[in-house]
């Protein structure tokens, strides 16, 4: 199974983040994403704000059908987009689905 079918699942606050090590193995999957400390990011660059706009359309969309959203931010031709699990204080599994899901969309 690839993880961009699976769905993000609900982990109840105070649930441990990946270790660096699973985080490092998960993000062999999503190759042009970074691991910065507790966050997964990257950055995609977009002929003008039309398309930039549309991407972070199509991202909120897929966040709140899969109920796990991105920290988003958008310049004129640019859109960074940060993962990281809130209850988890750092790195989930779904923070790497998302990113695979996302990565569908190039």
């Amino acid at each position: 199974m690839t993880l961009a079918s699976e769905h993000p699942q609900e982990y109840p606050k105070g649930t441990a983040p990946l270790s660096s090590d699973e985080s490092d193995q998960l993000a062999l999957e999503v190759s042009d994403w970074r691991v910065e400390g507790s966050h997964l990011t990257r950055e995609f660059a977009f002929k003008d704000f039309h398309q930039a706009f549309s991407f972070v359309a199509r991202v909120a969309l897929l966040a709140e059908a899969e109920s796990h959203h991105p920290d988003i931010t958008i310049s004129w031709n640019r859109v960074g987009l940060s993962f990281w699990t809130h209850t988890a204080d750092g790195l989930t599994r779904n923070d790497f689905i998302m990113a695979a899901k996302i990565d569908r969309f190039d």
